[in-house]
């Protein structure tokens, strides 16, 4: 255990005790709404067919840097334990029908996060011959992440917009 007289004594070791270690998040004003989620929003997170741009970057949000998770959002591994999707990348032909039945196994009240310029418009996938739109094409998109890939400080201030956190 560390004491006060070993810390005295080598001054890295004050150092690193002088301040606080993380620093507090940012007060969050939710405009006088009340947020869908308040205190904590459990996400499955589905790629329509992305490019893993805003995967990598999703990855980054959730990583000690960012640290979603500290404003109550966190991943996980079923749409039946989940509050909504986090949807990346164009719907393509294939995954339209997998896109909506997840967002029927998803419980209601529920959410649709919508990460990246692919998801919010299509991209520079918009058109293609395998593509059947964006996310708005196919479910109901209630928070548009946009970006390409969308920054991880972006992706967690917009998640936490549903935990009011």
């Amino acid at each position: 255990m560390i004491t006060s007289s070993i810390v005295r004594r080598f001054p890295a070791l004050e150092a690193l005790f002088a301040r606080p270690v993380t620093e507090a998040a940012p007060e969050r004003s939710c405009g006088g709404r009340r947020p869908p989620f308040p205190g904590s929003a459990q996400l499955r997170h589905v790629d329509a067919g992305s490019c893993n741009g805003c995967e990598v970057e999703i990855t980054q949000a959730f990583a000690p840097v960012c640290d979603a998770g500290r404003f109550g959002v966190r991943l996980v591994a079923s749409p039946r334990h989940a509050d909504g999707l986090l949807v990346t990348g164009v719907v393509t032909r294939n995954m339209a029908t997998p896109l909506r039945k997840t967002l029927d196994a998803v419980p209601r009240p529920r959410v649709v996060v919508a990460c990246g310029d692919c998801a919010v418009d299509g991209g520079v996938f918009a058109g293609a011959y395998g593509v059947t739109g964006r996310v708005g094409d196919v479910v109901p998109v209630d928070v548009e992440i946009p970006g390409c890939p969308p920054d991880p400080s972006t992706i967690t201030e917009a998640l936490r917009g549903l935990t009011g956190r």
